[in-house]
């Protein structure tokens, strides 16, 4: 049953962080890969609400596959964060390449960090 879950919760992930990367990206002129940023840190932010939720309550294991291993794997994407860093620096922009580096892990450990107290606080 694990297994299923994971798997349905990547088939919803994976097609949801393409379309939104796709739809964020569209709408910015700079060079900075808002949209692979924006669904790095989301899916930070869930994974650390359900690690919250999961040390403050019973969270049934189905769901924690559903969401950890499977949406939010697949929803967050270090290849392509890694591929557009080293893009940016190829480029020239390495201002843009180094904030890429330094903001996506500062930002996807404070929302975990965030998100999780959040969780634990509105449930434990």
């Amino acid at each position: 049953m694990n297994w299923l879950m994971v798997v349905l919760g990547a088939l919803a992930g994976a097609p949801l962080r393409y379309l939104t990367d796709r739809a964020v990206q569209v709408r910015h002129t700079t060079v900075f890969p808002w949209g692979t940023f924006g669904v790095n840190v989301t899916a930070c932010a869930l994974l650390g609400f359900l690690t919250g939720a999961t040390t403050a309550a019973t969270v049934p294991p189905a769901l924690q596959h559903l969401v950890g291993p499977g949406l939010c794997a697949t929803l967050s994407t270090y290849s392509t964060y890694s591929f557009e860093t080293l893009r940016l620096a190829e480029a020239g922009a390495k201002f843009f390449a180094a904030a890429n580096a330094l903001v996506s892990v500062l930002a996807g450990l404070g929302a975990a960090y965030l998100a999780g107290a959040l969780a634990t606080a509105l449930l434990g």
